[in-house]
């Protein structure tokens, strides 16, 4: 199925996160999948914080790849990335429903957050779409 990636306003995140929508005349319906991985953070519960430098492991078929997220602004925009542990690609989290998102490989857009920007508290995340890694 052909899509089209566009920017929108996350409110469960509060912050901007790719956004996956199918192109015109497709069935959204056809583009659900079942999760094939998870985000999860270091703490007990696996929750995280969207922001820079935050330690966060992707997990698939029993394994874990250890990674980075980095938050990107444009003004009061921010976009969320996930960096796999010596790789240089990064993936952009992309909404795909409560506590889901999709990983698309794309350049990152606008400056790189130092401190706790945003911040957002977020439980485990399901991948919806899981890179090659």
């Amino acid at each position: 199925m052909k899509t089209t990636l566009t920017l929108a306003l996350s409110l469960c995140f509060g912050v901007a996160l790719l956004t996956t929508q199918p192109a015109h005349g497709a069935d959204p319906a056809s583009d659900s999948a079942p999760p094939c991985g998870k985000l999860v953070g270091t703490s007990a519960a696996g929750g995280f914080a969207l922001r820079s430098g935050e330690p966060v492991d992707f997990v698939t078929a029993g394994q874990a790849t250890h990674g980075t997220l980095f938050v990107f602004s444009d003004g009061p925009v921010f976009r969320a990335y996930w960096q796999p542990e010596g790789s240089e690609e990064k993936y952009a989290l992309a909404n795909a429903g409560p506590d889901s998102v999709r990983l698309v490989s794309t350049p990152p857009q606008g400056t790189l957050t130092r401190g706790a920007q945003p911040g957002v508290a977020t439980q485990p995340m399901q991948v919806l779409s899981c890179p090659k890694l």
